[in-house]
């Protein structure tokens, strides 16, 4: 990876619907070349993909960052369930309060919950730490 590409996916972080045309003017290069790096960053899974980021409460529906604690013989097996829910949108794997953070999105504060208790469920599970994400300002 070299500064193009670092600049690349500034811009892209910054707005994933920027025009290859004008990341091209950006670097100073073809728009070719902006496609090519990009496709490399994808395969080499620096980029992991790209989602639009919704007002959860405007559509109606309601979202959590949940912490959850796992014992760690047991972390990969808890990890490969939470992937499975639908409704956990993103995971990362994390140093300091917990294990691991979700981002979990569901059609209701009720559904919500029994995601959480779903999950407090699983074998492994310590404990299961819901933020609910009541408004975003950035």
């Amino acid at each position: 990876m070299d500064e193009k590409d670092l600049k690349i996916i500034e811009l892209l972080v910054s707005n994933a619907r920027i025009p290859k045309t004008r990341i091209a003017k950006e670097l100073n290069v073809t728009e070719a070349a902006v496609r090519k790096r990009i496709a490399n960053l994808e395969r080499r899974e620096e980029i992991l993909g790209y989602k639009a980021i919704i007002n959860y409460k405007k559509v109606g529906l309601s979202a959590s960052l949940t912490g959850v604690d796992v014992d760690p013989d047991k972390l990969w097996k808890v990890v490969e369930e939470l992937k499975d829910l639908e409704s956990v949108k993103s995971l990362w794997l994390t140093t300091g309060d917990h294990t691991i953070m979700a981002e979990i999105i569901a059609k209701s504060v009720q559904e919500l919950s029994e995601i959480h208790q779903k999950i407090a469920e699983m074998e492994g599970v310590k404990r299961v730490c819901p933020s609910i994400i009541t408004d975003i300002v950035k």
